[in-house]
């Protein structure tokens, strides 16, 4: 017995380690703030949401607990590199993809809880689409952190920025492991296009959808992104 309650011991903190969170925001390769400075702040930390967490719930939209309040809101430029970097330099241990959605603000972004249209405006998926069960085969594995190049065509506004990662090594067991963040940014543009497609969250995503409930331990050979068409900028 002794012996067991060891090995799980040895056990729990790699498992701990593999957990991350997307709370430092970086413009055009600089820091900007620390931890959380323009990130609304959850309330799991660095451990996953699951599907049965979220699928029906708000959470859906910013992670356990990060609802509108004092964050502060950053402004970039149409154009600028952004960065969203994982806290304490942590790396992306999990296979899966990687998605930045926005939603405009009625007014003000700071007191905007996210129930109105999202739009996804970057996705990092794989690097082999035939062999998605390979973790290496996705661009995000081993990164500390994911990007995005605000397109130049997006409409000036106050934006909420989702930030997800989607850890499929226990998608087959209803256990896909959601790492959601959202961003407070004032986009400073000329651009005039219309987003779309539009989606809301909830219901972008079902429990059932081949990209969350996805068995990466049979040799697959392709994988469908969850959630919408990427916007194509224009």
């Amino acid at each position: 017995m002794a012996k067991t309650v060891a090995f799980f011991a040895l056990l729990a903190p790699l498992g701990a380690n593999a957990h991350y969170i997307f709370n430092r925001l970086i413009v055009n390769g600089a820091s900007v703030g620390g931890e959380y400075a323009y990130t609304r702040k959850n309330s799991n930390s660095y451990n996953p949401s699951f599907p049965s967490e979220l699928m029906n719930s708000n959470d859906l939209r910013c992670n356990k607990g990060a609802t509108a309040g004092n964050t502060a809101t950053y402004t970039v430029k149409a154009g600028d590199k952004l960065g969203f970097k994982i806290f304490n330099n942590e790396l992306v241990e999990h296979p899966g993809p990687g998605f930045v959605y926005i939603s405009k603000a009625p007014s003000n972004v700071r007191s905007y809880d996210g129930s109105s249209d999202w739009t996804k405006v970057m996705e990092s998926g794989l690097k082999k689409p035939s062999s998605p069960g390979q973790d290496t085969a996705w661009d995000s594995w081993q990164k500390d952190r994911l990007e995005w190049t605000v397109q130049k065509s997006i409409p000036p506004g106050e934006y909420l920025m989702r930030v997800e990662h989607i850890g499929l090594h226990e998608g087959h067991v209803g256990k896909a492991q959601f790492y959601i963040e959202c961003f407070q940014l004032k986009i400073e543009s000329s651009g005039t296009a219309t987003l779309s497609p539009t989606v809301k969250f909830p219901g972008a995503y079902k429990a059932t959808d081949p990209g969350i409930a996805f068995n990466k331990w049979y040799n697959p050979r392709s994988y469908t992104m969850p959630g919408p068409a990427l916007w194509n900028g224009t």
